[in-house]
């Protein structure tokens, strides 16, 4: 017998068929658009039946292919050509949000055109995200009109959450913030937003996608100042919207000027030079001295790597703010500084569990460096502190407060007697 293997038959030939899900359809928007053209203008203005004659032509076209393109045509009647003109070569459609009246009802109802659409087809929620901001990019060469009812659009869609407020780094763009584009489809947009949702809930979409800080990008670089935003949206009738933008600017530099401080106090410099920084900024910031106690506070205890033990934490504390407390005490120079230093230190105890027996001691020492006063300290014990941590802090406070109260008492009998 052989030892050779017998080899096993194999199969030769050649396969003609393709199987159907390898087939590639040919890539054929003027068809497609020329079936959605023809479908909007029999429903006409019906934006019902126009809503539900899309609905039912996703089972036949394909979206997922076409998506720019039927975005194209519900907005701007045909396909556009990069900059916004629409191709020549393709039947287009009167019946699309450009040509509808420039009223808030109106985009209104095409705002549920679009919502259901998206809603039905999930698969669309990308692309159309990626259509709008490709039509920002070509407000140059819509129409006024156009532009406004296209502002109003986006607004309502970002108040019903169609939209992320992402899509707004298209007005970032150089050439419309120069010509003054950008910032005058913003006045649209934030008024229709506006129309729908409160300055709040605004302020957290912006917020959840980093555009709160933005803003000021609207406007060329020689204009990007708080003060010009704020007049030209204030004018607009925007005032909400400049009130914001000063806030997160005024957030903005409280977080730069903890930093600055930080880096001071890590690099050991002098008291008096911080202290002359802080002052100017509170000066050229207008910032109140309560705020900042409070970010003094914050930048002396970042400044420090803190022990993990809890009886060795509170010495450190002790001498940490004995060396600090000259700068405490330079910006605790009326009553609701110091109480405002008083809630951020029995805040900082009960956030930081290390300190939670350490409050006791931070207190009486300010009190010593006469950063704290007796009265201040009476009335967050009396009345103004806070729930957190409350029990146990009162209890630390016991003894010093009555010892406090007892040296008042003394001192105002020993006046009377002098009297």
């Amino acid at each position: 017998m052989s030892n050779q293997r017998q080899q096993k038959p194999t199969l030769t030939g050649q396969r003609f068929k393709t199987r159907k899900r390898d087939e590639k359809e040919r890539f054929d928007p003027s068809q497609f658009q020329e079936s959605i053209v023809q479908g909007l203008n029999q429903t006409g203005t019906d934006l019902e039946a126009v809503a539900k004659f899309l609905d039912a032509s996703g089972a036949k076209l394909d979206y997922r292919r076409y998506a720019e393109i039927l975005f194209d045509i519900l907005v701007a009647g045909g396909m556009l050509a990069p900059g916004g003109t629409l191709s020549d070569d393709v039947t287009c459609t009167e019946f699309c949000l450009f040509k509808a009246q420039e009223d808030m009802e109106t985009m209104q109802a095409y705002a549920q055109v679009f919502n259901k659409l998206i809603r039905r087809y999930k698969y669309l929620e990308k692309g159309f995200e990626e259509e709008i901001k490709k039509l920002l990019l070509f407000l140059k060469g819509f129409t006024e009109s156009e532009r406004n009812k296209l502002a109003m659009l986006t607004g309502i869609l970002l108040a019903n959450g169609n939209l992320s407020a992402s899509i707004l780094s298209s007005l970032f763009n150089e050439n419309l913030v120069k010509e003054g584009v950008s910032a005058c489809f913003a006045v649209k947009l934030f008024k229709s937003w506006l129309s729908e949702k409160d300055i709040n809930s605004v302020a957290a979409s912006l917020r959840k996608v980093g555009m709160d800080n933005r803003l000021m990008e609207l406007f060329p670089a020689n204009k990007r100042s708080c003060e010009h935003f704020s007049k030209y949206f204030t004018d607009a009738g925007l005032k909400e919207l400049s009130d914001f933008a000063r806030n997160q600017q005024s957030i903005g530099a409280r977080k730069e000027l903890q930093k600055e401080l930080q880096d001071q106090m890590s690099r050991g410099d002098p008291l008096k030079d911080i202290i002359v920084y802080v002052r100017e900024e509170i000066k050229k910031n207008n910032i109140s001295e309560q705020t900042m106690i409070g970010l003094i506070w914050s930048s002396v205890m970042s400044s420090v790597e803190w022990n993990k033990k809890e009886e060795l934490v509170t010495e450190q504390a002790i001498k940490h703010l004995k060396q600090y407390s000259p700068l405490l005490k330079a910006f605790t120079s009326q009553g609701l500084s110091e109480l405002t230093l008083l809630l951020k230190i029995q805040e900082y105890c009960y956030d930081n569990i290390h300190f939670m027996k350490a409050f006791q001691k931070i207190v009486v020492l300010l009190y010593k460096a006469d950063v704290l006063s007796e009265e201040a300290i009476l009335k967050w014990y009396n009345e103004a502190h806070q729930a957190k941590g409350k029990s146990v802090f009162l209890e630390q406070m016991k003894k010093f407060v009555e010892w406090l109260k007892n040296a008042e008492e003394e001192s105002e009998s020993e006046e009377e007697e002098a009297d």
